[in-house]
């Protein structure tokens, strides 16, 4: 699944002229060598952070440090801030992000299995809970895929056309066309 996936992001981010940054905690950078793994992507991704630590989400991808003291880094609301964080600090369209416990045990009282991934970018921020399955690769290749699928059906999803000022950080190209000038406002 994640190279079917991976090209589908590639294909409709060529094909809208926008780019992806991401920002990695769990996956370690396994989202953006999947993504650079599928030929074109250099047109598409910027690049990525690897977060794995509390101090470097804070300091490279701009998660507030009492976010973390509060929640700890297992949590859909520093997912959200990790995506927003590499779209914003690397200048892309999309950021998405992967945080969570591969295993085998347990990690600030979440089992193994417990991640979530954030999509940010010109329609808004989407997050997913996933509880997963399996030993740390698996956990670890199953958020790859889950990421890129959050991606896919954003990049997928309907757009209106009555608002052209949408954020396009990260464009490629010097002129938004029609199809990158558009925001959902749902």
């Amino acid at each position: 699944m994640t190279a079917s996936a991976s090209a589908r992001v590639v294909h409709r981010l060529t094909e809208l002229g926008q780019t992806v940054a991401c920002g990695e905690s769990l996956t370690a950078g396994l989202v953006a060598a999947t993504i650079a793994d599928t030929p074109g992507a250099s047109v598409v991704l910027v690049g990525g952070v690897v977060a794995y630590a509390a101090e470097v989400k804070v300091e490279l991808l701009g998660v507030p440090a009492d976010l973390i003291a509060e929640a700890g880094t297992v949590d859909a609301r520093v997912a959200v801030a990790m995506a927003d964080g590499a779209r914003v600090r690397l200048g892309a369209t999309w950021g998405v992000s992967t945080t969570g416990v591969a295993g085998p045990g347990p990690a600030e009282g979440k089992p193994a299995g417990t991640v979530h991934v954030a999509v940010a970018g010109p329609r808004g921020t989407q997050t997913r809970a996933l509880r997963l399955n399996g030993d740390r690769a698996q956990i670890r290749v199953a958020t790859v895929d889950r990421a890129l699928e959050l991606l896919a059906e954003q990049l997928d999803a309907p757009v209106e056309t009555s608002d052209a000022r949408a954020d396009l950080r990260g464009t490629v190209g010097e002129t938004p066309g029609p199809a990158t000038a558009r925001r959902r406002t749902t």
